[in-house]
């Protein structure tokens, strides 16, 4: 992998990683149009590893959210109360609660899903399915909730969407934002959530791929395009998530709906 292909899915993969249209999709399929020759092992470190740099996007917008919630348990330690007395520490935990469902299926499902990354026709219909999703949630409910007024049951039904997201095609973002969405919430604290709950995920899903990264022959060799593809991320996705929270303020789901669906069905026909 040179440092330019590096640098250019850093940046899919910071845009596309908040933005529902699905990263995975994205950084699977780019290599596939442009006739990159990547193993199988380097394409998924990579895209794994690079989401260290979404995650410092995600830790630097929110950092005001994170330290209120570091401060919510620190309280807690000093004086034990109800979880749901404090809305930061009631958030924490819905967020932990969320996590759930993408750890179990992570664990029973790793190998199909690195199969599946290479089969450009199933990203197609994952995407289909993730324009599907977001059809619903603007069809559906009201919107009129705070994050922090969800409960477990919400939480768990919103980690669902990113238990899905495992497999390319499906939109992280896109999927729990439409649960969310689903759950009643308002459409920027759907996105406030969704990009909380990502955290957690995305740094145990980097954790295993520095494990795999370690294993693979030649990896210091790797390592410049690792850091160029990590800063490229980082700076591509905080404008994103800044320019998405803006965009959904005003605005709803439906351009993402169509994009969705216009690149599932193009996939399906050219794969």
């Amino acid at each position: 992998m040179t440092w330019w292909q590096a640098m250019l899915l850093g940046i899919v993969q910071g845009l596309t990683e908040f933005l529902p249209v699905s990263s995975s999709a994205h950084l699977a399929l780019v290599p596939h149009w442009l006739g990159w020759e990547l193993t199988r092992s380097q394409a998924f470190v990579f895209d794994v590893l690079v989401q260290w740099g979404t995650l410092l996007a995600v830790i630097l917008y929110f950092r005001h959210d994170w330290l209120a919630m570091a401060r919510a348990v620190t309280r807690w330690l000093r004086h034990p109360h109800p979880i749901y007395e404090d809305e930061d520490l009631h958030l924490l935990w819905l967020v932990a609660w969320a996590t759930v469902p993408a750890v179990v299926a992570g664990v029973f499902l790793k190998d199909w899903v690195m199969d599946v990354f290479h089969a450009p026709r199933a990203t197609g219909a994952f995407l289909l399915i993730t324009a599907g999703l977001m059809t619903v949630a603007e069809l559906v409910g009201p919107r009129c909730r705070l994050a922090q007024h969800l409960n477990v049951r919400d939480a768990l039904w919103i980690g669902l969407g990113q238990a899905l997201a495992l497999f390319p095609g499906v939109s992280r973002s896109g999927a729990t934002m439409a649960a969310g969405l689903m759950r009643g919430l308002k459409q920027p604290e759907a996105a406030r959530f969704s990009f909380l709950m990502s955290l957690p995920i995305m740094l145990a899903a980097g954790l295993v791929a520095l494990v795999e990264w370690v294993k693979m022959p030649g990896t210091h060799a790797f390592f410049l395009p690792l850091l160029i593809g990590f800063l490229s991320a980082l700076v591509s996705g905080y404008l994103a998530i800044a320019w998405l929270l803006r965009y959904l303020a005003r605005r709803r789901l439906w351009v993402f709906v169509v994009y969705c669906a216009l690149l599932g069905v193009a996939v399906l026909l050219t794969a």
